[in-house]
């Protein structure tokens, strides 16, 4: 059986949701593990992991973030908020926060200070870059994705005009998730948030397209960086949307 996974962090580390890539919903596996390596060298063995952080980190980036975020960010409507423009290389990597935000104000590096949210995840960004470029047999099964971009593709192409934490936005995309044949009302694992369970089903629906050739990547083909790791998020295709 071929395994594949959505991930999202979590407090306790990382929120995984293993799957068969048939879609088999009563084979679903959840679990809060401390590292996204720990997760590809999980007892599945997933084939492909869906994770919702941004992978491939351009020298130089643009006042919206790499291209990936800029297409992603148009799509999403009420919900663009939510796609962060990634810093350069290294902003990322600076020291401290007054590091990245001096790093920034650099010609050549990016126009804009990361935000005080973008700059929390900088750690996990590192942490997924770090393993892919220690280990280059994870490149083609690691993919970024997003949730809200996952969801809007699930809802037929239209943005979800209500947030993930609001009851009536939590139900509309519990909702889509058991259309698309995925069990929407798991009890979060211990160290996971109800709206992160939510997020990592949604990467599984993705990571069940990309196993079955159908992903959808913005933009396409993916850019590269320098260290030739692929920025570009990736979706499923509104077909595979519910009627």
């Amino acid at each position: 059986m071929t395994w594949v996974a959505g991930v999202d962090g979590c407090p306790g580390g990382w929120v995984a949701v293993f799957g068969p890539g048939d879609g088999n919903p009563e084979k679903i596996r959840t679990r809060v593990l401390p590292s996204l390596e720990a997760i590809c060298d999980a007892a599945e063995a997933p084939a492909v992991v869906a994770v919702d952080i941004p992978i491939g980190l351009p020298d130089r980036v643009g006042p919206g973030g790499r291209t990936a975020e800029v297409l992603v960010r148009a799509l999403l409507g009420p919900r663009r908020a939510s796609v962060f423009p990634t810093s350069a290389r290294s902003v990322v990597y600076a020291l401290d926060y007054t590091a990245a935000i001096a790093l920034s104000r650099r010609p050549g590096t990016q126009p804009f200070a990361p935000s005080p949210p973008a700059q929390a995840i900088f750690p996990r960004i590192r942490e997924a870059d770090a393993l892919l470029r220690a280990r280059p047999d994870l490149q083609a099964r690691v993919y970024e994705v997003h949730p809200e971009l996952a969801f809007r593709s699930l809802n037929g192409g239209t943005p979800l005009a209500a947030a993930k934490r609001k009851p009536e936005g939590a139900a509309l995309r519990r909702d889509l998730l058991a259309k698309a044949g995925l069990p929407a009302d798991l009890t979060p694992p211990r160290g996971a948030k109800p709206d992160d369970l939510l997020d990592a089903l949604a990467a599984l629906a993705v990571a069940r397209a990309i196993a079955n050739g159908r992903g959808v990547p913005y933009p396409d083909p993916p850019e590269r960086d320098a260290h030739g790791l692929p920025a570009a998020i990736w979706t499923l295709p509104l077909s595979e949307a519910p009627a």
